[in-house]
């Protein structure tokens, strides 16, 4: 990995770290699954086995849980909209030294988003008691990889995600991939991921020089930007549910390949 690479690697880590401090980033997958089932289905034993096991196991459709997806994305969508507008203005407060506040609130929902997501096409719960703080930022690297279009993520993610749905078919003859082998692409995933940030930020704060428009353009760069990555994440995870073996094949390969770029680059 190149020296650009490598900084904007350690750019998106300082805020994936910093926006996972923000209080209402982290969700509960519990309360978010009994809250948002529980407004949609009316059968509390329904709701009660989907928390239990997850949505699909359940037996909540796929297409239910397709139109939940998006009143998610749009909910979302809106959010992080109307405080890019606000944070686009002149004089936005900002967080963190290094980050600015428009930045930091949008990956602050883009990780809420993606929880919201991976819950509710049975990923279990982010950050339990078995997982060490470097594996859950493994884990949201992959999640954004996938909502910004980062090429080879969505298979990183099928093969690699210690959270990977209980409707994935799974083989006692599956080939596993090591710890050791899945950071160096997870690593690469969260470099490009930073280069997509340091352009979005540059572009974001060249719109500020004209404060109305400026807030205008910030938030409607925001609406579009996260309209496109949570439709991303949710075909990627629903499309996942009907996993087969050949997928992963095809999955398995494309990820090892990529493994051996990332070693000889």
């Amino acid at each position: 990995m190149d020296y650009a690479l490598k900084e904007s690697s350690t750019k998106f880590e300082t805020i994936l770290g910093t926006a996972l401090k923000v209080p209402g980033v982290r969700v509960d997958r519990e309360q978010f699954l009994l809250q948002t089932l529980g407004s949609k289905i009316k059968d509390g034993n329904i709701v009660n086995l989907a928390i239990e096991t997850d949505p699909v196991t359940a037996g909540i459709p796929i297409d239910k849980l397709d139109k939940i997806a998006n009143s998610l994305i749009k909910k979302r969508t809106t959010n992080t909209s109307m405080l890019s507008f606000a944070a686009g203005m002149p004089g936005g407060v900002t967080m963190a030294a290094t980050i600015p506040a428009d930045t930091l609130q949008f990956f602050g929902t883009a990780i809420k988003l993606a929880q919201e997501l991976v819950y509710l096409y049975g990923y279990g719960e982010i950050g339990n008691a078995n997982q060490l703080d470097e594996d859950i930022r493994r884990e949201l690297t992959l999640y954004l990889g996938v909502m910004l279009g980062v090429e080879k993520s969505a298979a990183a993610l099928r093969v690699l995600s210690t959270n990977i749905s209980k409707q994935v078919v799974k083989r006692t003859s599956r080939r596993a991939l090591s710890k050791t082998t899945l950071y160096p692409i997870v690593k690469k995933i969260g470099a490009i991921v930073g280069v997509k940030v340091t352009k979005a930020s540059f572009a974001k704060n060249v719109s500020k020089a004209v404060p109305i428009v400026g807030g205008i353009v910030s938030g409607g760069t925001s609406y579009l930007s996260m309209k496109h990555m949570g439709h991303r994440l949710s075909e990627t995870l629903s499309e996942s549910i009907y996993y087969t073996d050949a997928d992963y094949e095809k999955d398995f390969k494309e990820v090892c390949n990529e493994v051996v770029d990332v070693e000889f680059n």
